[in-house]
């Protein structure tokens, strides 16, 4: 069947109603994507603000700290020989009198010539208060740099598998350098993956460096962990010594008046 004709010069009913919402939808589109790009403008500033993770890197930047060293060599026929070697650590305590550093005691094990630098900024020697032992693997660290800023510790008595959590620390700070990337803190971001019998498995590898680094819960910002690698043979799953035994252990060594001179 042959559509109907229609005179030259008219147009049919349906089709102008069709032009007209068309012309309708066109319009409304354009001031949406006008309406839209000013939202997504505004929506991305705030999330920048409001990003739980940009806000704990802020806060605790300035408390973490790295450590260079020379250690032993591992290498038999380089017996007496020493290498340069790098850690991480985090600032716990700090007053007039310097400032006291939590890290992994593997980092700072058999070290000489220890320097600690804070947040990027300030360092100097640094001298060895107390080790654990081989299962909590913590080290207290004093140097005499005065009124840094110290992290505020929390406790990982009520996390659970899932929690959100960050890892700060310098990630092979030597091969940044020799790029000529510059040394400065890290964040990884990832879960609890499980919480074990004197340590927090993490989804999120401790890269060489990184270790005695802060763990922080993403929701408030403390740290609830000293990072720490284990399985030589898996690098993807990491670890981190619960800070209420870094607590107990900083609790047992309190500072002296030799401390605060």
């Amino acid at each position: 069947m042959h559509p109907k004709a229609i005179p030259a010069g008219r147009t049919q009913p349906a089709i102008v109603a069709v032009r007209s919402r068309f012309r309708l939808f066109a319009a409304l589109a354009a001031l949406a994507a006008v309406l839209g790009g000013c939202t997504s403008h505004g929506e991305r500033t705030t999330s920048a603000q409001n990003d739980r993770y940009v806000t704990a890197y802020q806060q605790l930047h300035p408390s973490v700290v790295l450590f260079t060293m020379q250690i032993p060599a591992d290498d038999p026929k380089r017996r007496g020989e020493w290498d340069e070697a790098y850690g991480s650590g985090v600032v716990v305590e700090s007053g007039s009198w310097g400032s006291r550093i939590l890290t992994d005691a593997h980092v700072i094990a058999g070290a000489r010539h220890l320097v600690a630098t804070i947040g990027d900024g300030p360092h100097a020697p640094a001298r060895i208060v107390a080790t654990t032992g081989d299962a909590d693997d913590l080290a207290i660290v004093d140097v005499p740099l005065k009124n840094q800023k110290a992290v505020k510790l929390g406790s990982v008595a009520n996390l659970s598998a899932g929690t959100a959590i960050g890892v700060l620390g310098y990630p092979i700070p030597d091969a940044f350098q020799d790029e000529n990337l510059g040394r400065t803190v890290s964040l990884y971001t990832g879960r609890i993956a499980s919480i074990r019998k004197g340590a927090l498995e993490l989804d999120v590898p401790i890269i060489p460096g990184e270790s005695g680094g802060p763990v922080f819960d993403a929701t408030t910002g403390e740290v609830i962990g000293i990072a720490e690698s284990r399985f030589d043979e898996e690098r993807a799953i990491g670890f981190a010594t619960p800070i209420d035994t870094a607590t107990r252990f900083l609790a047992l060594h309190p500072r002296t008046q030799a401390a605060r001179r």
